[in-house]
């Protein structure tokens, strides 16, 4: 009886060689080292200097910093030295959530604390800080200090951008006083309108009567307080200015 000879096709040899190709890339994948993720730092500590605006309505610099700490994940607030308000609590929040999404890192084996300088406690009220803490949270995980001699103000919002805040003519001053070259704002804040009051009075048959009108008057910040003022859309925007 003859031997049955095995006769292979070309596309049967090609598809031999496809195979072989594909197991040993799938070999040479499996044996090389994984991209191990990003790790926080520990122990490291993030202070920037903060705008805001007092009871009186003068803006004045405080300071703000983050530490971070080996741990379980915490959000904690140095209440020696700080009264958060809830809305900022809130920022805090929203800063640790966008800086783990922007680094990669995994902080749940870090804590991160939160304070400011205890004798602007107060100053440091509602969201516009948001954009600071979220740099200073960046900076406090990848253990690196944002540049000084620029500052910041803006909320944070979860889809990465810098949200309007009030008071940026009297922030900028304090930024100006407190010897920043650059001052970052929201987009459509480097201008501030104000509505002025005038009064005309005039003599009419023995008694005085006065009339009050308004008008608008729209400043340039940059040009009024002398200090380079840009606006930002993003986080992202923010952190091209704060590390080089």
């Amino acid at each position: 009886m003859p031997k049955k000879v095995l006769v292979l096709r070309p596309v049967d040899i090609f598809l031999i060689i496809v195979i072989f190709c594909l197991a040993a890339g799938l070999l040479i994948l499996g044996s090389l080292p994984r991209e191990r993720a990003p790790q926080p730092e520990y122990g490291y500590v993030v202070t920037m200097a903060v705008p805001a605006v007092d009871s009186h309505g003068n803006g004045i610099a405080t300071s703000l910093s983050v530490e971070t700490k080996k741990g379980s994940g915490k959000t904690l607030a140095n209440i020696d030295v700080l009264l958060f308000w809830v809305d900022t609590q809130q920022s805090i929040q929203t800063a640790r959530s966008v800086a783990e999404e922007l680094t990669g890192i995994d902080t749940s084996t870090v804590d991160l604390i939160y304070s400011v300088d205890a004798k602007n406690a107060t100053l440091i009220g509602g969201p516009s800080a948001g954009a600071a803490l979220t740099i200073a949270t960046i900076g406090a995980l990848e253990g690196r200090q944002p540049t000084k001699n620029i500052m910041i103000t803006g909320t944070i919002e979860e889809n990465y951008s810098i949200g309007a805040v009030g008071g940026v003519l009297e922030k900028a001053k304090a930024a100006k006083k407190a010897g920043a070259d650059l001052f970052l704002v929201p987009q459509g804040e480097s201008t501030e309108t104000f509505v002025q009051p005038s009064e005309n009075c005039s003599m009419q048959s023995g008694f005085v009567y006065c009339e009050k009108t308004y008008s608008k008057k729209t400043v340039d910040i940059s040009q009024e307080v002398g200090l380079p003022v840009v606006e930002i859309n993003d986080i992202s925007d923010a952190l091209s200015y704060f590390f080089k």
